[in-house]
């Protein structure tokens, strides 16, 4: 076979992968289509369609596709070959070797940690950012990916082993990797106000955004992928409540129960998956659903530079991206706060206020007690004696 033919090959047969990863374009982020369809075999684009059709979660399915692109360039530029199926023992451990390693061994042993030649060609592909060592939560988080994967193929992986769950453990606890929070800063109340402050014109954009920082932060810090995929359908009324409950002539606040459906942490069809919104959220809601002529279907939608609203939804990332630049118009440093910030901000104001960790809990749907928790010692740390015995 010549080498024009072999190229022509090769393409189609990329292209054709590209036409089926278009299939699952509401999850995969494609604007990495064509990346994706060169890392990825037919088995592999098999295995993430049965996924989807099988009901996996949109962030679970998303995060398998990426790692899985990554497992597939690293084989091939750590070992020359494609992933095999299932893996070896020897070739999980040379994962957890050439990610989790320490930069000081580094200087004096430059065959510490993934080869210079294998780093380099993840970099040329785009597929490697990172200087030093990988995070150990990413290392788990692929791990963990590589081993779902081989279950939903009906094979065995290493990834039970003593050898490399020891590998693990002691690779994790030499890192000097500092973890570090999705969101530098929480979106507490004060910050909040300020970023509610730049909505403050008639623009759709604003009443857009206003809608979206009020919800996310009121129904418990919801994820942006919760408040990007939000439907009408997902909103239902429900009874004022009155502003004092001890006090039956109170003002009564406009109510709106959301079903939240399928959670990273829930099932679509989860009873518990539901929070109110009470008051000023609500309103806002309900212009921007009216300002917007919205009565089915996404909620939040692109607005194009015209003010005409689209029909497709807001991605997770332009959530994000919409909280960062409330942040630089309200003079706040964006690079400290992500949309994730609204989530750990609902807690620790909860915390600050004196809500209980069991009510919080309720609105912000966190099933680890020890994640929530740890908004609550930290607001309580700071408020405590202790750490004022210098001042």
């Amino acid at each position: 076979m010549d080498d024009i033919t072999s190229r022509a090959l090769i393409s189609d047969l990329e292209t054709r992968r590209a036409l089926q990863l278009d299939t699952l374009s509401a999850i995969l982020p494609m604007e990495r289509r064509d990346r994706l369809a060169e890392l990825l075999t037919d088995d592999d684009v098999a295995t993430l369609k049965h996924l989807a059709q099988e009901g996996m979660g949109e962030n679970t399915l998303r995060a398998l596709a990426s790692d899985l692109a990554y497992l597939e360039a690293w084989a091939l530029a750590a070992t020359g070959a494609a992933l095999p199926w299932p893996a070896s023992e020897s070739l999980a451990l040379k994962f957890v070797a050439h990610h989790l390693w320490d930069p000081a061994r580094r200087e004096t042993d430059p065959q510490h940690g993934m080869p210079a030649d294998a780093a380099a060609a993840l970099r040329e592909s785009e597929m490697l950012r990172s200087t030093g060592p990988h995070a150990p939560s990413t290392v788990k988080r692929r791990l963990a990916s590589w081993g779902t994967l081989h279950r939903w193929k009906g094979q065995e992986g290493p990834f039970a082993s003593p050898s490399l769950r020891s590998a693990l453990r002691l690779a994790v606890r030499a890192s000097t990797r500092p973890r570090r929070r999705k969101s530098k800063r929480a979106v507490t109340r004060d910050v909040l106000d300020r970023l509610l402050a730049t909505c403050s014109s008639d623009r759709l954009a604003d009443t857009r955004d206003l809608a979206i920082l009020l919800l996310a932060f009121a129904s418990g810090g919801r994820r942006r992928s919760e408040v990007a995929r939000l439907r009408v359908e997902q909103l239902s009324d429900e009874a004022p409540v009155p502003l004092d409950p001890q006090d039956p002539k109170s003002e009564t606040l406009p109510c709106v129960a959301i079903q939240l459906g399928r959670t990273k942490t829930g099932n679509a069809d989860d009873e518990a998956g539901r929070v109110l919104l009470v008051g000023p959220p609500v309103e806002a809601l309900r212009e921007w659903l009216e300002r917007a002529d919205v009565s089915q279907g996404p909620i939040f939608r692109a607005i194009d530079r015209w003010e005409a609203i689209e029909e497709r939804a807001l991605t997770p990332q332009s959530i994000n991206l919409i909280v960062k630049r409330r942040c630089a118009m309200s003079g706040l440093d964006a690079r400290e706060f992500s949309a994730h910030g609204l989530r750990s901000g609902y807690l620790t104001e909860a915390a600050q206020r004196g809500v209980s960790l069991p009510e919080a809990m309720q609105q912000s749907q966190h099933r680890s007690v020890q994640q929530a928790a740890s908004y609550y010692n930290d607001a309580e740390r700071r408020q405590g004696r202790a750490v004022r015995l210098g001042i």
